[in-house]
């Protein structure tokens, strides 16, 4: 499949690389063929530095392993996207993404996610600002937590016997105090996505 990809003048191919399980951008970076055929061989990424004029292996120094999950080619085949799981900052700055500088930002349209649901708890429960709910339920401690997470599951069994409107409400209540949890006991998205991974492939084998 690699020679029906269009590099450029120049052998390269920009690569947007993403998150396997957040879907966020992490970075863009270049490939060549050869980069390409080791990231596929190897199933971690390995681009072409055009200031170095070298390969390099994502991680080989910092230990920030992409590993690919992935790789896409767009319709005219001539940029490629490459989900991963990463082992670390994607950005050499300590970043998460290197697109983290915000340009404009719709007040008509706003972003959401699970994923950054998930970051503004952690957020909560490391700053523990004032009047805060998060910050309550982390100040009350795990007893409590698990109360709400109790008490949420019931008020799910309630919804799910009314409407549906009330069965999201309920459901939405429940995720939120789930994370509140999952924040406190330290597991992340990535654990509980890999572990349902695991589950698919026993599923679909």
């Amino acid at each position: 499949m690699i020679d029906t990809l269009k590099f450029d003048e120049n052998g390269l191919i920009p690569a947007i690389v993403q998150d396997h399980y957040t879907k966020r951008v992490l970075t863009l970076a270049w490939m060549n063929a050869e980069s390409l055929a080791i990231s596929i061989a190897e199933k971690r990424t390995c681009f072409y530095s055009r200031s170095r004029r070298e390969l390099w292996r994502k991680g080989e120094t910092s230990g920030n392993v992409q590993r690919i999950a992935s790789i896409h080619a767009d319709c005219d085949g001539d940029a490629i996207v490459v989900e991963v799981v990463k082992d670390g900052p994607a950005c050499h700055t300590g970043s998460d993404s290197c697109f983290a500088t915000p340009i404009f930002v719709s007040d008509e349209i706003r972003e959401f996610s699970l994923s950054a649901l998930f970051d503004l708890i952690a957020e909560r429960d490391k700053l523990r600002p004032e009047g805060s709910y998060t910050t309550y339920l982390f100040e009350k401690g795990l007893d409590k937590i698990l109360k709400k997470v109790g008490e949420e599951t019931a008020e799910v069994i309630i919804g799910a016997k009314n409407s549906k409107e009330e069965l999201v409400y309920e459901i939405s209540d429940l995720i939120y105090h789930l994370m509140v949890l999952m924040v406190d006991r330290n597991v992340s998205p990535r654990d509980v996505c890999e572990e349902l991974a695991s589950r698919y492939k026993i599923v679909t084998r």
